[in-house]
């Protein structure tokens, strides 16, 4: 197993742990998380912002990884497989408990995984029929803002949250709204797959 794809099970180990730390009832154990209160008004439970430094490693690692890969010409099947579920796995999961402990709309993650789920889909097929479907860049800029946005959203909007300026918010409706549209491309720059597959 090369670097490249070790940084991806990396990737998909820090994600357990994420999950774990938000989800599993450590005070059914007797462990409590500090909470703290900012600015007389911010109640801020710490496990969130455990959880968001280690979202931060585990997307960097999702651009070491892809960079290593390409440059090195390591780029292997497992790394291709891996690098798509673990990123998945990452950014749907945390975006599903978020709306969940009500952080976020739920129209968030509902976007983001129908669009994943469609572009997925015609990406499968395109590989069926030989061809190879890259990102687009609308998508990458999709990326970027739903990493800074779930990472802002981890750490409570702070320190944007003071002023009052829902600068996790924006961010993470720009991304739904991102994601929207660069479907609505990936489904017009690849609808003769639609086609054909109506004709079979």
């Amino acid at each position: 197993m090369n670097i490249a794809n070790k940084l991806t099970v990396v990737r998909m180990i820090l994600s357990i742990v994420i999950i774990i730390i938000l989800l599993f009832p450590f005070y059914t154990i007797g462990i409590e998380f500090p909470k703290y209160i900012i600015n007389n008004q911010i109640i801020i439970d710490s496990k969130y912002f455990i959880a968001g430094i280690i979202f931060i490693i585990a997307a960097v690692t999702d651009f070491f990884d892809g960079y290593i890969a390409r440059k090195y010409n390591m780029v292997t099947d497992f790394g291709k497989l891996m690098d798509a579920i673990a990123d998945k796995v990452l950014v749907n999961s945390v975006l599903i408990i978020l709306a969940a402990n009500s952080f976020i709309s739920p129209i968030i993650p509902v976007i983001i995984v129908i669009r994943d789920v469609v572009v997925n889909s015609i990406k499968m097929i395109a590989a069926s029929k030989g061809k190879v479907i890259g990102a687009i860049n609308l998508g990458k800029i999709k990326t970027i803002f739903l990493m800074v946005g779930i990472s802002l959203t981890l750490f409570y909007n702070l320190p944007f949250e003071l002023w009052n300026i829902k600068v996790a918010d924006i961010l993470l409706i720009a991304a739904a709204t991102l994601s929207l549209i660069s479907g609505i491309q990936y489904i017009i720059m690849n609808k003769e797959i639609f086609i054909e597959n109506t004709k079979n």
